[in-house]
């Protein structure tokens, strides 16, 4: 796998070291730490987002490794102790993590990675917590909305050119897969993480050959089962689609197959569709799908099919590739709690912005449902040594507003984060990819519609308990 080919360890803020160094000389280096990874707000003013990235998060804990050269470059920092440097010579990942397993729609202000461990170590892997899960979290929060908007019409990510790099191809795709997409055409991230791989011709193959009619036949005569033309070279009315319906005729139909489809990558995607529609049913191709590109996103996807597109798959790139309508998922990660002579002693860090007030303490997070309907009424973040009943009624409300408040009773609790390292060994095997995609699409048909709405979606309830609100009050006063 790609993150697989590079040593990491050294993919951190410099701070990073600069605090490790300083915990060590001031003798605090094992000193029990509890962090949180959050995110404070949904790309696009969505009503959710989707987990993800939590595989490349095992895969880079199980293989944090200083080599000689990594040690000498550090040395010649001259910032840096021996004996920090011979620790992480020497080094060994000893923390306890939790996640939220990939596919999970999450919320803001939940804990979607918890470490606790010597503060050396937990505050050391804060900058690639935070750039694995923000980054596939942010691709597969957009591509899930790209699905949705799609109506149950297939979508391929068709991003690999305009990512950010080739992780950002490679795992973009990955995540674009657990968010819904059927596919990608990045090659290899079907060889890496088995994400089916797809794509016909560009239109440097139509404008190679003396005519558009006669590059339909080369292709059609290599490709007779699988065969896809790219119509609008010239034009889609006037030559690519009446080419086509002729090659489908005399190289597909003629050899005992059906052609798959044609491509429309510019002009009035809702218009051409719908001419190419009728023109393909009356050739007798009705079976002949409609494949859309350009520039598309979920709102251009929406407005297209509004309009009556006769659509049946859409390739989405570069808006899906970089979430470019909204292109940061906000992740941070923060210091919760220290242990002192055994005890835990929560910590919080406190704003003007009420937004940036952390949730103090040792937590977990469990999400509430409806047992009638089956969906997800709220989640509750509660300290660690909480048990919900979920046999008796529980009341929820609000921590900004705890006038607002709720008794539920046909209800039943489940713990959404699971181990992945206790004590530094992986006790996780993450599942497939075909699994983690459709248990995301399970999920989020927990959600109420309201939740699901693009715009103004209804305000899902991220709810602290009562001894968790206690506490929080009590530090803040």
């Amino acid at each position: 796998m790609p993150e697989r080919k590079l040593n990491l360890s050294l993919l951190a803020d410099f701070y990073e070291f600069t605090m490790a160094n300083g915990f060590l000389r001031n003798g605090v280096a094992h000193k029990i730490a509890y962090f949180d990874m959050f995110f404070r707000k949904v790309p696009d003013n969505g009503g959710f987002a989707i987990m993800a990235g939590v595989e490349q998060l095992v895969d880079y804990l199980n293989n944090i490794v200083f080599s000689d050269e990594y040690i000498a470059l550090l040395r010649g920092k001259r910032l840096f102790c021996e004996e920090f440097l011979q620790y992480l010579k020497d080094f060994k990942f000893t923390c306890d993590v939790w996640a939220i397993p990939e596919g999970t729609p999450i919320f803001p202000g939940e804990p979607i990675v918890t470490v606790r461990g010597p503060v050396i170590q937990a505050q050391f892997i804060e900058t690639m917590v935070l750039l694995i899960i923000n980054h596939q979290s942010l691709i597969a929060t957009k591509a899930n909305r790209i699905v949705r908007a799609a109506k149950g019409r297939d979508v391929m990510e068709f991003g690999s050119r305009r990512a950010q790099g080739s992780d950002g191809a490679v795992l973009g795709a990955r995540a674009a897969y657990i968010g819904g997409c059927a596919g990608t055409s990045c090659t290899f991230a079907e060889e890496a993480y088995g994400v089916p791989a797809g794509g016909t011709m560009a239109h440097s193959w139509v404008q190679l050959f003396p005519s558009e009619l006669e590059a339909f036949r080369a292709y059609a005569r290599i490709y007779p089962e699988n065969c896809t033309f790219l119509v609008d070279t010239y034009s889609v009315l006037k030559s690519g689609i009446p080419n086509a319906i002729k090659v489908f005729n005399e190289e597909i139909v003629s050899r005992g197959f059906r052609p798959k489809g044609i491509r429309i990558d510019s002009g009035d995607i809702a218009y051409l569709s719908k001419e190419a529609r009728r023109i393909l049913d009356s050739a007798g191709f009705p079976d002949c799908k409609i494949i859309a590109s350009n520039s598309l996103d979920e709102n251009i996807i929406r407005d297209l099919l509004i309009q009556g597109a006769e659509v049946d798959l859409f390739g989405v790139g570069e808006r899906l590739i970089t979430s470019k309508t909204d292109p940061v998922f906000g992740g941070v990660y923060k210091l919760a709690a220290v242990e002192e002579e055994g005890c835990i002693v929560p910590k919080i860090k406190i704003s003007e912005n009420p937004s940036k007030i952390t949730n103090p303490g040792f937590k977990r997070l469990l999400r509430l449902f409806d047992r009638k309907e089956g969906k997800a009424i709220a989640d509750v973040i509660t300290l660690a040594d909480e048990y919900i009943d979920d046999t008796k009624p529980y009341k929820i409300f609000d921590p900004e507003y705890p006038w607002k408040s709720r008794v539920l009773t046909d209800f039943k609790a489940k713990a959404l984060q699971v181990r992945l390292f206790k004590g530094g060994r992986c006790v996780y095997q993450s599942p497939s990819l075909n699994v983690i995609r459709n248990y995301c699409a399970e999920q989020v048909g927990m959600l109420w519609e309201e939740v699901r709405r693009f715009e103004n979606p209804h305000k899902y309830y991220v709810d602290l308990s009562k001894p968790l609100w206690d506490m929080k009050r009590k530090l803040l006063q």
